[in-house]
């Protein structure tokens, strides 16, 4: 059984691209823990912003089978958008439903509230006016 941290710091930021991408790979398959995979990949993110350019979209069907694919965590949600190029526009519209549905249902709530109010005062100025 692999340990809960597969890597050193040292490690994430110095082995190989395709040492890592096999070691996180085993990890995942092994342990299915979605929430210390996603928080290793963030710092293969971070790699990437520091000049790491190989890792650009690394461990991709990876990132997306965890969005996509497995029950949403407070950690995917935090994280999310560091991996937003990771994904088409299409499939970031249904991320983000899947990943923030209160937000969403009270934006919506919101919205529909406000134009009701609006027909409301709409019409009581029409009425008025007449």
């Amino acid at each position: 059984m692999m340990s809960e941290q597969p890597f050193t710091h040292q490690q994430l930021f110095n082995l190989k691209l395709e040492t890592i991408e096999q070691r996180l790979m085993e990890y995942y398959q092994e342990t299915q823990n979605g929430t210390m995979t996603i928080k290793l990949l963030l710092a293969l993110r971070v790699r990437y912003q520091l000049g790491a350019k190989e890792f650009a979209l690394v461990l991709q069907d990876l990132v997306r089978h965890l969005f996509m694919n497995t029950k949403a965590t407070r950690t995917m949600k935090q994280f999310f958008w560091y991996f937003v190029d990771y994904f088409e526009t299409s499939e970031l519209r249904i991320l983000n439903l899947k990943l923030n549905p209160v937000r969403n249902f009270i934006e919506k709530a919101k919205s529909l509230i406000k134009s009701q109010v609006a027909k409301l005062f709409h019409t009581e100025a029409d009425t008025e006016a007449t």
